[in-house]
């Protein structure tokens, strides 16, 4: 029968995807069990996606709650869930004015529409570069596609965006002569997901900012993956002293329910009014209770703190296998969003750690990042560590 149901995925979707060979069913605390009852332990989670786990219990009864209530009322109303995950949006980010919509690249595409639109409303047209970084990640339609610093993303979509220049990560001369009076946005991850698990460093970001100032230029931080908890504290750029002008982000803010969302500073806000921007199914009432949720777990219910120890803990075991395997050639990342670095490519550690019961994923070819859900125990870091060594020393 689990067979069975592989074959129809294959038959009906397009392939795009390439998924291993288990179907997922359910999910319990940090593990999931597949159609034939096999358990694994999760430290993928929607790629980055399940920040409270499985059947975290304020979020299901808060879900149900909502359902029974209403599910979808468009922006052509207000609802309340919307308007209370936007305020708490606002105050724990500093920043102004929030919008909603469905996913990372469409948070980003918001935010890239916003800030262009600010700079031709406010400080002049001839502003019409975009600047991103080498080895960047922003999404996969086809305006986040061109912005994103990796020519795999581009091939077969060709004529992308023009007007998007690329300057190394974290190389602050090279963002010196880059930047100049006309460009208009410069958007960063603080950590780069897709590219490798690669944080910033704290000098970078900050002569982004001052430069960003001296410029008129918009800076928007895209932390549709790094964000929402994941550092050990809501928005990564809090671990480096620096606010954007934009945010965006994703994937944890809804806990596995659809969302995305900008922030955005006062003074970018106002390159939105009526009909400038819209989203159907933005602010639906359903997945901005979700958000509701997880930000009161992360602020309320000692979750941050969670993080910081259980990300610190993570990163010692994680050095400590280093050491054990002379395969491992690194060890980077921020709380609970860590990688190793392998001579070789990974592919097959993944597929033999699933064997086992072990969920993990790739970020490149050769590396294994570890993005578990933000509720994850020290005995599964254990758990976790014991099977990839297994499967290291088995290689």
């Amino acid at each position: 029968m689990h067979d069975s149901w592989i074959e129809k995925g294959q038959e009906v979707f397009l392939q795009n995807y390439k998924p291993l060979p288990i179907v997922i069913e359910r999910g319990v605390g940090n593990y999931i069990f597949d159609k034939e009852g096999n358990k694994y332990l999760d430290f993928v989670a929607g790629i980055a996606t399940n920040a409270l786990g499985y059947s975290y219990e304020p979020l299901k009864k808060a879900m149900k709650d909502q359902i029974d209530k209403i599910t979808h009322c468009s922006n052509l109303y207000y609802n309340e869930p919307s308007i209370r995950a936007a305020q708490k949006l606002v105050e724990l980010s500093g920043l102004s004015k929030v919008f909603f919509c469905n996913s990372g690249a469409e948070a980003n595409e918001a935010a890239l529409k916003l800030g262009k639109r600010y700079i031709n409303k406010y400080i002049g047209e001839n502003k019409t570069e975009i600047v991103t970084m080498k080895n960047s990640f922003h999404g996969r339609t086809i305006a986040t596609v061109s912005i994103t610093g990796q020519t795999k993303y581009h091939e077969g979509f060709a004529p992308l965006f023009q007007g998007i220049t690329y300057t190394p990560f974290n190389d602050e001369e090279a963002l010196g002569k880059i930047l100049t009076e006309k460009t208009a946005i410069l958007m960063i991850e603080p950590i780069q997901g897709e590219g490798g698990i690669r944080p910033a460093e704290k000098v970078f970001l900050q002569k982004a900012r001052t430069l960003c100032d001296a410029l008129d230029i918009v800076l928007i931080f895209d932390e549709v993956q790094c964000g929402i908890g994941r550092t050990g504290t809501v928005f990564a750029y809090e671990q480096y002293d620096v606010k954007p002008d934009i945010v965006t982000l994703a994937k944890g803010l809804g806990a596995g329910y659809v969302i995305g969302a900008i922030i955005a500073n006062e003074k970018t806000a106002k390159g939105f009014e009526p009909g400038t921007h819209a989203s159907t199914f933005g602010g639906n009432p359903l997945s901005t209770t979700a958000a509701g949720v997880v930000l009161d777990a992360l602020v309320h219910e000692g979750l941050l703190e969670h993080v910081k120890t259980m990300g610190s803990y993570l990163e010692t075991c994680l050095m400590e296998l280093k050491k054990r395997h002379t395969s491992i050639i690194d060890v980077r990342g921020m709380g609970l969003m860590m990688a190793i670095e392998m001579d070789d490519p990974v592919g097959d550690i993944i597929a033999k750690a699933l064997k086992k019961g072990l969920m993990l994923i790739n970020s490149g070819t050769h590396i294994i990042r570890f993005v578990p859900p933000l509720t994850i125990k020290q005995t599964e870091i254990d758990e976790m560590i014991q099977i990839l060594e297994d499967v290291l020393s088995s290689k």
